[in-house]
């Protein structure tokens, strides 16, 4: 099986840096804006984009993201729209494109149907929050039949079993949460993170994304040093809900380390 995302990955180890993965949830704060700030993500630097589908009980999420979610709700957003909306961004840009999913909306929706229209939507494949390996045989399946990458989490307090079978049936990468608890940018990435990392590269994961209160260009680069994947979330929602698009276009340009934003005035 190919992985679009793996492929990413290593291109940026190959010029010698890690991946900047950006995360907003669709429809925030309407689907066209939300297709935009995706567009101007990459166009600023991001390396892979995280769409989240927004869902009524987000367990993880921090209150940045859970507002955000609602709000993308409240306006009428629903599942069938998000393979149109992954489209139209798939034929603007050429990162991968990850979808972040809670598991109920995938079973509801058909996992078959939504592995194809992920697939036909230009889709590299889903992050699953709150599906575990022993659970996510019909999944690993579908997923396998579209070419479909799948992130499954990790977590300080996986044991080293729970560790080992999570590399074993993730592909794209394994996403590493840097502290206990939910979303939201933290003054620190927790030393947990880099613990977690270490643990699952003696398990023999190749390819390691940290999330979970990353928001600074210092925090991106600390993380990249030791995974292959730093992912941002909350600042970026919160960038969008404060200033726009334009809002987006710039916190990535400094999250990656660009000395200018692309796109300004086309996002304005």
């Amino acid at each position: 099986m190919s992985s679009r995302v793996e492929a990413t990955l290593d291109a940026c180890r190959t010029e010698g840096r890690g991946a900047l993965v950006g995360y907003l949830p669709l429809g925030f704060p309407s689907i066209d804006e939300s297709i935009e700030a995706a567009v101007a993500l990459v166009e600023n630097g991001a390396d892979i984009l995280e769409l989240g589908l927004p869902y009524s009980d987000p367990v993880m999420d921090g209150l940045v993201i859970q507002q955000a979610t609602e709000k993308a709700l409240a306006n009428g957003f629903r599942l069938r729209d998000a393979f149109g909306a992954v489209k139209e961004i798939t034929d603007r840009v050429s990162a991968p494109v990850l979808v972040m999913t809670y598991w109920n909306p995938v079973v509801q929706y058909g996992v078959e149907k939504f592995a194809r229209d992920l697939k036909q939507a230009g889709g590299a494949g889903l992050i699953t929050p709150d599906l575990i390996p022993d659970e996510a045989q019909q999944w690993i399946d579908a997923s396998d039949k579209h070419d479909l990458d799948r992130v499954f989490l990790a977590a300080p307090s996986s044991t080293d079993t729970r560790l080992a079978e999570t590399i074993r049936v993730s592909r794209g990468f394994v996403y590493a949460v840097s502290t206990m608890g939910i979303t939201g940018a933290r003054a620190d990435v927790d030393t947990a993170a880099h613990n977690l990392v270490s643990r699952l590269r003696n398990a023999g994961a190749k390819h390691v994304g940290v999330g979970v209160g990353i928001s600074t260009r210092e925090q991106v680069v600390e993380v990249l040093d030791y995974a292959e994947g730093a992912i941002v979330g909350s600042a970026i929602v919160s960038a969008l809900g404060d200033s726009g698009v334009s809002g987006v276009a710039s916190i990535a340009a400094r999250l990656s380390g660009r000395s200018e934003v692309q796109g300004v005035a086309r996002h304005t």
